[in-house]
């Protein structure tokens, strides 16, 4: 798992995003401006939680979220998703 010098605020957690499908199961290869934005990633670092709603997920869980979730953003060259932890949908 990346370090990353991030600290996300009360319920917020930073998602790694899974790379996008390169190939279809046929062998056509996908071109970038087709690719399907992946909706799996796995979870960096996470906030403290809210007061009364402590954080279900935690670093290293493997995470499914909504495809138009979180704010994208890039730090030491790696692109990552910022999210509610309410914008994922289920732990895998």
């Amino acid at each position: 798992m990346a370090s990353v010098n991030l600290k996300p605020l009360a319920d917020r957690v930073l998602v790694l995003p899974e790379q996008a499908e390169e190939k279809t199961a046929g062998g056509i290869i996908i071109p970038d401006t087709a690719k399907e934005k992946p909706q799996k990633g796995t979870v960096v670092v996470c906030g403290e939680g809210k007061k009364d709603e402590p954080m279900t997920v935690k670093p290293g869980d493997k995470v499914l979220y909504g495809k138009y979730s979180g704010t994208e953003i890039t730090i030491d060259g790696k692109d990552y998703l910022i999210m509610r932890e309410s914008d994922i949908y289920a732990i895998i």
